[in-house]
């Protein structure tokens, strides 16, 4: 019934609302192969269509995007803000999601920079009661923005940043993910490899929807 309101609401009002407009990132920089960008890609429609998650993205009223990011001038938003209202939109995006292609290749690794790409990008979603950017990533910056600075002014914005640590080439990612990238009110995970990331990223998703923090 709460579906069939909101869709109401969508056919008859140009402004459309939701409790949260999630933008969720991958890294595409040049330590992500073939491979593994197809880990990140397929997680995230497995992600979408676990029935936990679909059914948290419903009814907290979800619109999501994605982007995808590497070094300085490379962010692009490769699937626009979608609100999830059913199930039929949630196939939709997750099959959006499995077939994107990649934007970028043999790139540096800016997430300063995709912070601010992905701050500028809450210009166009819905009407919102929060805004989050998830960060994904296997690296340390080598390129762009001080992350920090670009998380505090995430904070300034009432954005939270949360994130995915991808441990893979043995760094503590982790920690800098904790230290330099997520906003005071975010959290991180990780996966100690890059086949651990769908788990991550549905896990992830629902504790963002399920509002379960701490």
């Amino acid at each position: 019934m709460k579906a069939l309101v909101l869709a109401s609401y969508l056919a008859t009002s140009p402004a459309w609302a939701c409790d949260t407009a999630l933008m969720l990132t991958i890294d595409v920089s040049n330590s992500i192969d073939v491979a593994e960008y197809k880990l990140q890609t397929d997680g995230m429609a497995n992600a979408v269509l676990d029935a936990e998650v679909m059914d948290a993205m419903i009814q907290g009223q979800v619109a999501v995007a994605v982007m995808q990011w590497s070094g300085v001038d490379r962010q692009e938003v490769s699937i626009p803000w979608t609100q999830i209202t059913n199930e039929a939109d949630a196939r939709a995006f997750a099959a959006d999601a499995r077939t994107m292609p990649r934007a970028f290749v043999q790139s540096d690794t800016a997430p300063g920079d995709a912070i601010l790409f992905a701050l500028d990008q809450f210009a166009d979603a819905p009407q919102w009661d929060r805004k989050v950017i998830d960060i994904s990533g296997d690296g340390t910056p080598n390129a762009g923005s001080d992350t920090r600075t670009a998380s505090r002014q995430a904070e300034r914005q009432g954005v939270t940043i949360n994130g995915i640590a991808i441990e893979s080439m043995g760094v503590a990612i982790t920690t800098f993910f904790s230290r330099a990238i997520i906003t005071r009110d975010g959290f991180v995970i990780t996966a100690r490899t890059h086949r651990e990331y769908p788990r991550a990223i549905g896990e992830k998703i629902l504790r963002e929807v399920s509002r379960i923090f701490g």
